[in-house]
């Protein structure tokens, strides 16, 4: 009796297990590689572009740009157009942001945008184009941010779009990378190192504006001109040595700041690490410091390491180059955007440029914005781009 009423338990349990659903299984987790999106949400109030479609807040893997391997959290945000994805989904615009500051509370994705990036930014939704804009590497994730550092801002931007197309819908693999000041940097370096980094992105061609080109030549050249005051009423080249320091300090403990900066510049250049660009600038202005009373002697030879990463890996772009240049720019010299120009064309790039007469650094971005749409029809449809090598002002 006592094994009849042991089968008849078994039975009984075994018809239970069977009548049960099966738990589901775990869900997977993103795979850890470069360009995997690893989560997504909406972009908080007013932090995206009026007019748009949905807007997200994005975070992704990238490689450390820092050592060349490893991977390291970026964030950012995509911005879709209003109104239905066309058939094959939105082309995207890698949008590269001007400099902010090196601090976490500067990333672009935690503020809301500026009027003049509103207005542009709005210009590329309505050009039929959905945005991915990446914060760059340590601005609002862990470490410090690789100020100018053209290696890291590249794998920013480009495990951007490749997490956007990877993980979000309704996104075309037809790219262009558009970038402003130290984006525009970013932008070129993009371009330059997307053929062996991330072969399957179609890139088209590449906007830029202000842009920055720290060769040796340029270096010396910035650092010996007579010092002018920008936009801030300072010398806004005091305000990015200070960031480039500052970044420095934090990627290399071996960095000596006092080899770089005057005793009296060194409150600022702690405080340039822990505050955004415009209360730097102000600071700056307030304490009266000029290249004078806060740079070293021997600052080139204490940020050559600095300099060193913000080189272009070639000159030789494989898609065509727009660079927009204004003619009264005192933030990034408009000699050494000329000079950027010079090189590339004469590496072989199609390069266009042009250069707006009495133009500050950001006033030429809205200023390009109807040479720029004439140059994107041309190379999203696969059309010749006339070369401007020598531009004249306009």
């Amino acid at each position: 009796m006592k094994s009849v009423s042991r089968l008849v338990a078994a039975v009984s349990l075994l018809a239970l297990a069977a009548c049960q659903v099966a738990p589901p299984p775990a869900p997977v987790p993103p795979a850890q590689v470069s360009g995997a999106l690893m989560q997504h949400s909406p972009l908080g109030s007013g932090l995206g572009v009026e007019g748009s479609g949905p807007s997200l807040s994005i975070q992704y893997l990238s490689t450390n740009g820092v050592t060349g391997n490893g991977l390291v959290p970026v964030t950012g945000v995509v911005i879709y157009p209003s109104g239905p994805a066309p058939a094959g989904g939105w082309p995207v615009v890698a949008w590269a942001h001007g400099t902010v500051g090196i601090a976490d509370s500067c990333a672009p994705s935690r503020n809301p945008r500026s009027a003049r990036d509103q207005t542009y930014l709005s210009e590329w939704l309505h050009r039929g184009f959905a945005i991915v804009a990446t914060d760059y590497q340590g601005l609002g994730s862990d470490g410090t941010h690789p100020y100018l550092n053209a290696r890291t801002e590249a794998y920013s931007v480009l495990d951007s779009v490749r997490a956007a197309l990877a993980g979000l819908p309704d996104l075309s693999n037809n790219v262009l990378i558009v970038g402003q000041s130290q984006g525009a940097g970013a932008a070129f370096a993009s371009a330059a190192y997307a053929p062996a980094y991330a072969p399957a992105l179609h890139v088209r061609g590449v906007v830029a504006t202000g842009i920055p080109y720290m060769s040796p030549e340029v270096i010396k050249t910035v650092l010996r001109a007579k010092p002018q005051n920008g936009a801030h009423g300072m010398d806004p080249v005091v305000a990015y040595a200070l960031l480039i320091g500052a970044s420095e300090a934090g990627l290399d403990p071996a960095f000596k700041p006092e080899q770089a900066f005057t005793p009296r510049a060194m409150p600022t250049f702690h405080a340039a690490s822990e505050i955004c660009a415009r209360p730097l600038m102000e600071r700056i202005k307030n304490e009266g410091l000029t290249r004078a009373n806060t740079f070293e002697p021997t600052l080139p030879q204490a940020l050559a390491p600095a300099f060193k990463s913000m080189l272009f890996p070639t000159l030789k772009l494989d898609v065509p180059l727009f660079v927009g240049i204004g003619a009264a720019d005192r933030d990034v010299a408009p000699q050494g955007q000329l000079m950027l120009v010079r090189d590339a064309c004469k590496a072989g790039t199609v390069v266009q440029a042009h250069l707006y007469k009495g133009q500050d650094h950001s006033e030429a971005v809205l200023a390009s914005m109807k040479d720029s749409a004439a140059f994107t029809t041309a190379v999203m449809h696969g059309e010749p781009v006339q070369a401007v090598c020598k531009p004249v002002a306009q």
